[in-house]
């Protein structure tokens, strides 16, 4: 390919080991330690002069961080300590479509061996120019992905905070005026408590119905379908709240579809909209912890479950008005959600097209 060359990664971006830095010997400052995971505390000295470049060693694997100001890679991080001209962001870029996990323990020893990496052959522009075009590229994409996020950080605070004032009474809609109480859960709702099937009749080819047993089975809180049962025992409609009874217990999420409900969960429902009790619950989540105390193993029983008290309005109307309100900040999120996982996807596809060459900008392909 005309402008491009491979060569081993060591010959590319030599690969260091970063420095050992005990708590006791840290002091207040600026620097930042970065550790396997990222930035994991402050120092005030540097070891390293930014421009740089980390990844994990060990600990979390195939995270690459860049970094602007200078900073302290700790020892479990490898650090690129020589460039060898190469432009520092798209060495950066360039790291993330390396397979960390195919090279550790490689040489019998857990962890990345950066002399195993120094051996990896990478494809790059022979020009600079062309390597930080295509750095540019892909930081627009970074830079789209971090705008996102925030903005769905904004959106979980507003929701936090609808539901704080909302969902105890403290603000009312626009035209509600009606009573509160404090209702146990059993006085409002219809609280079903699960029973595991039979071992045997479990599988994961689809036959039966879908088994919702505790958190393995909900994604995003909804049910999700893991493995079925041919002879259920407890039902749960689509739409019922299924609530977790083991630990952790209190967890909330919505059946996606009719199913059998296992042991460690049990479904709630009410006579109207399931919405605002989904709500409630989620916003209570944090009161089940007196459940945890001093348990060596967290469960609620049928009893505990349905005396468990929730602020509740009395006027359906208001109930239903609070849920479409909450509901429409949860469709705002989730429409940032996708947006975020279309930007991650549209990124890995622009890398694996221009960091292999594949597809050329233009500006330098015309000057190669």
């Amino acid at each position: 390919m005309s402008g491009w060359r491979s060569s081993p990664l060591g010959q590319v971006a030599t690969l260091q080991r970063g420095f050992d830095l005990p708590s006791r010997l840290r002091r207040r400052g600026v620097v930042p330690i970065v550790s396997s995971s990222g930035v994991s505390g402050w120092h005030d000295r540097p070891m390293v002069k930014a421009p740089g470049v980390v990844t994990g060693r060990y600990g979390t694997l195939g995270e690459v961080f860049f970094q602007d100001n200078d900073f302290w890679p700790l020892n479990t991080t490898l650090w690129v300590s020589d460039f060898h001209g190469n432009d520092e962001h798209f060495v950066y870029y360039l790291l993330q479509r390396v397979n960390f996990a195919a090279h550790s323990g490689k040489s019998g020893v857990p962890g990345v061996n950066r002399n195993d990496l120094h051996t990896e052959v990478v494809s790059l522009p022979m020009s600079t120019a062309e390597q930080r075009e295509i750095a540019d590229a892909l930081a627009d994409c970074d830079a789209l992905i971090v705008t996102l996020e925030r903005s769905i950080a904004k959106k979980h605070a507003m929701k936090q905070g609808m539901m704080q004032e909302l969902l105890t009474g403290r603000t009312r809609l626009p035209g509600f005026t009606g009573g509160w109480a404090k209702s146990a859960l059993g006085a409002v709702a219809t609280v079903k408590m699960g029973q595991s099937p039979a071992g045997s009749s479990y599988n994961t080819a689809g036959q039966g119905t879908p088994l919702v047993q505790g958190n393995a089975d909900i994604r995003h809180r909804r049910t999700i379908d893991r493995i079925w049962t041919t002879q259920p025992t407890k039902h749960c409609r689509a739409g019922d709240v299924v609530l977790t009874v083991r630990a952790p217990v209190g967890f909330t999420a919505v059946a996606s579809k009719d199913s059998c409900l296992g042991r460690g969960v049990c479904s709630i429902s009410t006579k109207d909209d399931n919405r605002f009790l989904y709500h409630a619950l989620v916003y209570a989540e944090p009161s089940w912890s007196v459940y945890e105390q001093g348990s060596t193993f967290t469960a609620v029983n049928s009893n505990e479950v349905r005396s468990f008290i929730l602020p509740w309005p009395t006027d359906q109307t208001e109930r239903r008005a609070i849920a479409a309100a909450l509901d429409a900040a949860d469709n705002e999120t989730a429409l940032l959600s996708q947006r975020i996982a279309k930007a991650k996807a549209m990124k890995q596809g622009m890398m694996q097209e221009l960091l292999t060459g594949r597809t050329r900008l233009t500006a330098t392909e015309a000057l190669s």
